[in-house]
């Protein structure tokens, strides 16, 4: 298998939290529209994300990647920081 074939999902959010060791809290927004009432509203996920190499710090923006479990709440890898 190639590794185009089991890449994942991929997601871009903002950090939030930074305080663990390798590892990082992302939170990913996205927009959704009311099923009744049809107002456009903002909903919050928040991800823990397994940062090696210590390199984001709380506010850039980074993109995430989809992978295997690495403990309890860890299941994305940090691919790159945006900014």
């Amino acid at each position: 298998m190639s590794t185009s074939e089991t890449s994942g999902k991929t997601m871009v959010g903002t950090v939030v939290s930074d305080k663990m060791q390798k590892t990082i809290v992302v939170v990913i927004e996205r927009t959704v529209k009311h099923p009744k009432y049809g107002k456009i509203m903002r909903r919050k996920t928040k991800l823990h994300a397994h940062d090696e190499h210590e390199i984001s710090k709380i506010g850039n923006t980074v993109r995430i990647k989809e992978s295997r479990p690495i403990s309890k709440l860890k299941n994305w890898v940090l691919v790159e920081v945006l900014s």
